[in-house]
């Protein structure tokens, strides 16, 4: 494959979000005898989850099918109320994946519906972060894809009622941006957050891939087809004039035509060694350069509830052992030192 050179954008990969809800749930599979069950992808990355049901993870869409007692996670993108009440019934220990970022959207649902806000949310039909989100306050919110959802929208709202505007975290910016200003031209009132939903990882990620986009013949995005912030990737690509925009799950999938300089970049929920393997199947005869637009050094702590368990079973081993109790704020769990793709990379070794 003649590809000359290779520019990787960084950021690239997992977020904070994906690797707190990767470290969680490898931690069920290793306290927990499989099966251990997870409401939906855990992330949307095929690799990822494959990568866990070999371990026994069984994922669900419904939390009926899970066993009562047995443990269940929900997944990074949230969950509507009354499936998160459901699931805690029956005995089942639940732990909550979802990204902090989320629940800010949905904790902002909450407040305008409270007030009498009708809630503007742009979003992806059938996405589970749209699904959980326009959930929590369905009298409410309206679910906006397009401009003609948001025309049509506004044609059945009381001039002078109260209007906010949300959105889905992984959009593109250039998508939001778009859909904000006609929104704020239909409704001069209309209430939006003081910090965008838009996650600061996906902002990041199109960030950098515009960095690279004018050098390069082809760009390569690393993903999954159901992950919205690995389309949104691809739709900035092409956006932004890249000749060529290829989206793979491994490097198995490129194509043998590659030449020139070629673009790297990946997903959210893409793991790190997915895009080493796609680097080395390249093989760049002038080398990689990384071109880094920000730093990126968010962490997001496990779940609480993983954490209660993880102490109360340490506590539970050290008084078998004779061990002395543990600080309460210290806790079994590593801190945001260990990447959760060496994480992945450890669960067969189980």
């Amino acid at each position: 494959m003649p590809v000359e050179r290779v520019l990787l954008a960084s950021p690239r990969g997992f977020c904070a979000g994906v690797e707190k809800a990767i470290k969680a749930l490898a931690w069920m599979v290793r306290v927990f005898e499989p099966p251990v069950y997870c409401y939906h992808e855990i992330v949307h990355n095929q690799v990822v989850v494959e990568q866990f049901r070999r371990q026994g993870v069984v994922f669900v869409d419904d939390v009926t099918e899970v066993p009562p007692g047995a443990p269940l996670m929900l997944s990074a993108h949230g969950t509507a109320p009354e499936v998160a009440s459901q699931a805690r019934q029956q005995g089942r220990l639940v732990v909550d994946a979802v990204c902090p970022l989320v629940t800010k959207v949905h904790h902002e649902v909450k407040v305008r519906a409270k007030r009498g806000y009708t809630i503007l949310y742009v979003g992806h039909r059938g996405h589970e972060e749209a699904q959980g989100t326009t959930a929590v306050a369905p009298e409410a919110v309206r679910l906006v894809e397009d401009e003609e959802d948001l025309t049509e929208a506004a044609a059945s709202i009381e001039p002078g009622a109260p209007v906010a505007l949300l959105a889905q975290t992984t959009l593109s910016v250039d998508d939001w941006a778009g859909l904000r200003e006609r929104a704020e031209a239909l409704f001069p009132d209309l209430w939006t957050p003081g910090r965008s939903d838009l996650c600061f990882a996906t902002t990041n990620r199109q960030a950098a891939l515009k960095a690279i986009a004018g050098q390069v013949q082809a760009l390569v995005v690393v993903g999954s087809a159901n992950s919205s912030n690995t389309l949104a990737l691809e739709k900035v690509a092409k956006a932004a004039g890249c000749p060529r925009v290829l989206r793979v799950n491994r490097a198995e999938e490129l194509p043998g035509d590659l030449d020139g300089v070629v673009g790297v970049t990946a997903g959210a929920s893409a793991p790190e060694p997915l895009v080493d393997e796609v680097v080395r199947r390249l093989a760049p005869r002038d080398g990689v350069e990384e071109v880094r637009v920000v730093e990126e050094e968010e962490y997001f702590p496990p779940p609480p509830e993983l954490r209660d368990v993880l102490r109360a079973l340490e506590r539970t081993l050290g008084t078998l052992l004779g061990a002395p109790e543990p600080p309460a704020e210290r806790g079994p769990l590593p801190d945001g030192s260990q990447p959760a793709a060496t994480v992945l990379a450890t669960l067969g070794s189980r």
